[in-house]
Parts: C-alpha cells; structure tokens; sequence
C-alpha cells in the first residue's frame, strides 16, 4: 500500500508540475514585453540587413516588410523575378528602406556561389530561412505523390539543404561581429507523426533539430537561433484560407513571432498556435496513424484548399 500510494503521490505531482509549466508558459506568451523584452533597437543593434529565403510572398514577404518597418535594410531571395520587384517596390515606398533582390530556384543545387557573392559585405544581423515546398499541393500518401523522385530532391533542396547552406554563409560574419539572430521556419506538424504529410514533415524535423544543435553551439557567440514552427497561415502553401482565430494573415503571424524572439530555441509564434500544439500533441499516436483519420484528414484539407 506504501508503493501505490507513493506511486499515485508521484505521478499526481509530475502532472501538476507538467502542466503547470504549461500553464506558465502560456501566462509568459501573454506578456512577451515583461518576460522577453526587447529593446526597441533590437533588429538594427545586430546588423544594418536582414536576409528572407522566399521573400517575395506570403510569410517571408511579411518578414521583410516588417523588418524594414523596424529600420533594417532588406536582401528578399526567390526564384519569381516579378514578385521580388514588387515585394522590393513596396517596402521601399512604404518604409524607405534599401532592398537587394536575388533570384534563386532553392530547388536547384547552383544557386549559392551567387548569393554568397551578393551577402558577402553587407553586415547581417538577420536571416529568416523561410522558404520552402510541399511535395503535392493536398496531403496524400508518399507512393501517391506525382513525380515522386523530383519531388524528393526538390523538398530535400529546399527545405533542408537551402537552410543548412544560408546558415553556413551567415554564421561566420555573425560569429566575427558576435551578434545575430537567425530564424529557421519549421511547421507546427514537426511535433507529431504526420502521415500524408511525411515528407514535409520530416523536413521539418530537421529544422527543429538543426535550430536547437546550432543554438546550442552559438548561444555564447551571441547569436540568437530559433525554430518558428506555425500552424495555419494564409499563404499560397495554404490555398489562402481565411484568416480565423488559427488560421493567422501572413502580417499578424510575423507580427507577433517577432515578439518572442528571446522566448527560447523554439516558438509557435502565437499564443493560439501554441495552444494547439499542446492539442495536437496530446492526439494518441495510434489515432494519427489509422487509415479513417488520415482519410478524413487528407479530405479535410482538400475542403479547406479547394472549396
């Protein structure tokens, strides 16, 4: 009877100090000001130019147009001409600030000699690795994905390679000038098993793992490096949902994502994409990996892309 009750004492405690860490967690989120201030020259104390992979729409364009509203200069790098010009046309009208353009398709393997030419004397105090792809614009299943072997390549260049690549030509000229801050875009399903979504996913536990490895290995450099990991936003990714309560505009999502910069190696961005990752990842594993929930789900989906 002494065994159980400890037991029972233990486990009753373990699930108060667990939840009450999240419920912490959630109260901190509430006032990033108090309990992640930063200063309001922050962004420009780290460098004069922020750097944004697939800046030319969606949530990277809204990182570089917030981050030039906050007095950086700004390199958007995308493989669309047109859009960078616009992207580039608006920030400068907007916010007066300089923009540099690279085109650059992050699916092919040639493309870094050329930005790393373009970044070399320019002081970096922000990289956002925003860009990235799916593998099929609707979830489905791997052997289902059309031209399977390309997509491979393509999600491996773009979602892993491109990110480790800007690092490597970022990180040296932070490390000398001993501040920076680079923030890695990764995906809210990173946390749990993902099947019709296991490509991308995975490529995003990659970006978890490598922020946290790097943070880990620059954190005394001053170097700030972070895993940003949303759920819902309206982008071309998403079929551009209607933004709700979950589903956030590119503009709120970055907005607020800034905020929580200093809130560790790893952020949801937003109080409501926190709250359900703690959802999610409360779903038993069994329930994910059932052939009816990813039927439902790849439909679900569809409905919100296409409907």
């Amino acid at each position: 009877m002494e065994f159980l009750e400890l037991l029972f004492v233990s486990a009753g405690l373990f699930a108060v100090l667990f939840y009450g860490g999240k419920i912490v967690g959630l109260v901190m989120m509430l006032w990033p000001s108090i309990w992640y201030p930063l200063p309001g020259s922050f962004f420009t104390s780290v460098g004069q130019w922020a750097v944004i992979t697939g800046g030319s729409d969606g949530i990277g364009r809204a990182f570089a147009l917030e981050l030039s509203k906050k007095g950086m200069n700004v390199v958007i790098i995308s493989r669309n001409q047109e859009k960078l010009d616009r992207a580039a046309k608006d920030i400068e009208i907007t916010h007066g600030r300089k923009v540099k353009v690279v085109v650059a398709d992050f699916t092919e393997d040639d493309i870094y000699q050329r930005i790393e030419k373009t970044l070399s004397s320019l002081d970096i105090g922000i990289l956002v690795n925003n860009v990235g792809i799916l593998p099929t614009p609707t979830p489905c299943k791997l052997l289902e994905t059309t031209h399977l072997e390309q997509r491979i390549q393509q999600v491996i260049n773009c979602n892993v390679k491109a990110m480790v690549k800007m690092c490597s030509i970022v990180l040296p000229g932070m490390e000398k000038r001993g501040r920076g801050c680079i923030l890695n875009i990764s995906s809210g399903i990173a946390k749990i098993p993902c099947p019709t979504y296991t490509l991308y996913a995975a490529s995003k536990v990659f970006v978890e793992m490598l922020s946290q490895g790097l943070q880990a290995e620059y954190r005394s450099k001053g170097i700030i490096v972070q895993s940003v990991a949303p759920f819902g936003v309206s982008t071309a990714m998403t079929g551009y949902q209607k933004p709700d309560m979950v589903t956030l505009s590119p503009k709120e999502f970055v907005r607020t994502s800034l905020m929580y910069v200093k809130a560790g190696d790893l952020s949801h961005g937003t109080i409501s994409h926190t709250i359900l990752g703690w959802i999610v990842q409360a779903i038993p594993t069994w329930v994910l990996q059932t052939e009816a929930f990813q039927c439902n789900f790849m439909e679900f989906v569809k409905q919100k892309v296409d409907p």
